[in-house]
C-alpha cells in the first residue's frame, strides 16, 4: 500500500471539516460593558433573535443588561437596566417560546421573569412579572424546558432542583438526591429527561417529574467543575471536567449505563472550567474553556470513538462567559451554523463570533440547515406534568414562522390586594391615586368659606403647651410681620430676654438690616405713589377746564 493511500485513508470526509469562527468587526460588537466579574461558573450572557442579556457589575443588588440584537457600538453610560434583583445575578435564560421573556437567578435566593418591550428598555426596570421563592440559598443556574411551555428548573446552593410552573407560579416538583452544590444540569430533546453533576462528582440522569435518579455514576476524578449536555436523542451525554492530575477532559456516556464512560479524552492542562454547547442540527460540539481565548470544535458520530476533532478558533483574548444564539437567529445567507456573544475578559465589550461552513453558492443549504426547533411549545405544562413527552415543533429556515411575543399576565395566585400589602406600599398606592385626581379651584370669597376647625391631636396639644420654649419663641420672633422696633435691637433687650447666643444676635442682625432695607424701599414706593397722585389730580383738572371752556363755547 502505497504512502498517498494511507494518507487518504486517514482523511476523515466531513462536510464541516473546513468551519471556521468569523469574530465581528469593531462596529458590529457591544462595547462599554461593566462585566460582572463574580467567580461563578455561569454564561452571564444570553441571545435570542431580538435581544441579548449581559450581566453587570455593580455596587449592591443585581443588574443586568438588554440591548436590542442590532444596537451595537458604544453603550451608553446611562443605559437602561434590571435592577429588580437584591444580589447579584447568577444566570439569565431566555423563555425559548417568547422572545420578550426572560427569567433570571441570584444570590437572593429568588427565581425572577421579566418582560422586555420591543425596542428595549427605556427607564429601568424594577417591575418583574413572577417572583419564585422556594430555594433557602443563592439559585445557581435555570433551564427552560425545551417542549413544555411554562416550565422552569432552578438549582440552588441548597442541594435542591426546583421545576416550577410559571404559568401559575407554583413548584410542581422539589428534586432533593443531591448531596452537594450542583454544577450544571441539561434537558434531552424532549425535555423527559435532566443529567446533572454535581460536586460529590457523580453525574445522575433524572426523571424530574417524579424526582427519581435512574442512573448514577461517577464521571470525573478532579476537583473542579464539571459540565454535562445531551447529545440530542442519541441516548448519550457528554461531560468535561478534570483527571485526577488537574488535566482537561471530555467523556462520553451511554444514559443507561454512567459506571463506566463510552470513551474518555484528555484535551489539555489549563485550569478554566470547560464549557460544553451542542448544535442539535448540525450535530457538533463545542468546548469553550473559562478563561481560554479559543473555541473547539467536534463532530458527534454514532460509533466509536463517537467525537471526531474538527478544528478550533482561536482568539487572544481571554474569555469570562459566552451566551449563543439559538438556529433560528442565524444567518442562513451567510452559512452561518453557529454564533456565540463572547463576554471579553479583560475589557468591556461582547463580540459576537459566527461559526461559518465556507459555500460559494449563496442559494439556501438544505445539508446545512434542517428544519429546526420552533418557538412553539409542543405540549402544555398541565399534559407534561401528567406524563406527556413530545418532541420539539420543527420549523423550516428557509420560510420561517410567526414567533409568539404577548405579555404574559402574572398568575392569579401572584397577584396580591392591596390591603395585604405593606404599609409603605399601601400609603404610595394612595398618594398616586390622590395625585391622579383633577384639581378644582375654588374662586368663593375666603370669608364665605366655612372653616372646619380639625381635631386636636397629641401632637398639636404638646405643641401649644410648649409655646413658651426658646425655639418657639424664636420661631414667633421671625414670624411677626413686624419684628421689633430698632431701639430695641440697639438695646439688646430682646436678646438679654432670651438669652440667645452670638449665632442668634447674628441672625436678628441680618432680620434687622433686611427690614431696614424694607422699609425704605416702602418708602420709596409710597413717595412715587404719591406723586403720581399728584400728577394724575392735575390731569383731572386740566381735563376739567377743558371741559368748561368747550361748554361756555358752544353756549
Amino acid at each position: 500500500m502505497t504512502n498517498s493511500q494511507l494518507w487518504w485513508r486517514g482523511v476523515r470526509s466531513s462536510k464541516f471539516r473546513h468551519v471556521y469562527g468569523r469574530p465581528a468587526k469593531r462596529e458590529g460588537c457591544y462595547e462599554n460593558i461593566k462585566i460582572t466579574k463574580n467567580a461563578h461558573d455561569s454564561n452571564f450572557c444570553a441571545a435570542n433573535p431580538k435581544f441579548v442579556a449581559i450581566v453587570t457589575e455593580v455596587a449592591g443588588g443585581g443588574t443586568f443588561l438588554v440591548l436590542p440584537i442590532h444596537n451595537t457600538g458604544r453603550l451608553d453610560f446611562n443605559a437602561s437596566r434590571i435592577t429588580g434583583h437584591r444580589g447579584p445575578v447568577l444566570d439569565v435564560k431566555w423563555n425559548p417560546f417568547n422572545d420578550n421573556i426572560i427569567a433570571s437567578c441570584s444570590d437572593d435566593c429568588t427565581v425572577k421573569l421579566w418582560y422586555i418591550p420591543d425596542g428595549g428598555l427605556a427607564t429601568h426596570l424594577s417591575e418583574w412579572l413572577i417572583d419564585l421563592h422556594g430555594h433557602k440559598r443563592r439559585v445557581g443556574y435555570i433551564e427552560w424546558h425545551p417542549t413544555a411551555e411554562n416550565i422552569l428548573v432552578s438549582a440552588g446552593f441548597d442541594h435542591l432542583m426546583i421545576v416550577w410552573d410559571v404559568g401559575c407560579g407554583e413548584a410542581v416538583n422539589v428534586i432533593d438526591c443531591h448531596p452537594d452544590v450542583i454544577y450544571s444540569m441539561s434537558f434531552n430533546r424532549d425535555g423527559s429527561l435532566i443529567a446533572t453533576t454535581c460536586k460529590d462528582k457523580k453525574l445522575r440522569i433524572i426523571e424530574p417529574r417524579r424526582g427519581i435518579v435512574l442512573s448514577e455514576g461517577v464521571c470525573h476524578a478532579g476537583t473542579k467543575a464539571c459540565k454535562v449536555v445531551f447529545l440530542g436523542n442519541t441516548g448519550r451525554v457528554l461531560t468535561t471536567g478534570f483527571s485526577r492530575h488537574s488535566d482537561r477532559q471530555y467523556a462520553v456516556w451511554s444514559q443507561n449505563d454512567l459506571s463506566a464512560p463510552l470513551c474518555i479524552e484528555t484535551i489539555d492542562c489549563s485550569s478554566g472550567v470547560l464549557f460544553p454547547y451542542y448544535d442539535h442540527d448540525t450535530r457538533i460540539v463545542f468546548l469553550a474553556g473559562k478563561g481560554d481565548g479559543n473555541i473547539r470544535y467536534y463532530e458527534v458520530v454514532d460509533q466509536a470513538p463517537w467525537l471526531h476533532y474538527l478544528n478550533q478558533f482561536l482568539s487572544g483574548s481571554p474569555q469570562r462567559g459566552l451566551g449563543f444564539m439559538p438556529k433560528r437567529g442565524c444567518d442562513t445567507t451567510q452559512c452561518e451554523i453557529f454564533r456565540f456573544y463572547k463576554l471579553h475578559a479583560t475589557k468591556g465589550m461582547c463580540e459576537p463570533i459566527s461559526m461559518i461552513v465556507p459555500r460559494k453558492s449563496d442559494t439556501f443549504q438544505e445539508d446545512l440547515f434542517p428544519d429546526t426547533a420552533a418557538p412553539t411549545p409542543a405540549v402544555s405544562a398541565h399534559d407534561w406534568i401528567n406524563g406527556r413527552n413530545c418532541n420539539p415543533v420543527l420549523m423550516s429556515l428557509n420560510t420561517g414562522v410567526s414567533i409568539q411575543m404577548h405579555k404574559p399576565q402574572p398568575p392569579p395566585a401572584m397577584v396580591v390586594p392591596i390591603a395585604a400589602l405593606p404599609t409603605t406600599n399601601n400609603n404610595n398606592i394612595k398618594k398616586y391615586a390622590f395625585l391622579s385626581q383633577e384639581t378644582v379651584p375654588d374662586y368663593r370669597p375666603r370669608d364665605s368659606v366655612q372653616v372646619i376647625p380639625l381635631p386636636l391631636t397629641e401632637k398639636s396639644q404638646k405643641t401649644s403647651s410648649n409655646q413658651s420654649t426658646k425655639f418657639q419663641q424664636i420661631q414667633q420672633l421671625f414670624a411677626q410681620p413686624n419684628i421689633m422696633a430698632s431701639d430695641e435691637y440697639k438695646r439688646g433687650e430682646r436678646t438679654e430676654q432670651l438669652g440667645d447666643s452670638p449665632k442668634t444676635e447674628f441672625q436678628l442682625q441680618r432680620a434687622y438690616s433686611r427690614q431696614c432695607e424694607e422699609l425704605k424701599l416702602l418708602r420709596k414706593q409710597l413717595a412715587n405713589r404719591e406723586r403720581r397722585i399728584r400728577e394724575l389730580e392735575e390731569q383731572v383738572q386740566t381735563l376739567q377746564l377743558q371741559q368748561r371752556k368747550a361748554q361756555s363755547s358752544h353756549k
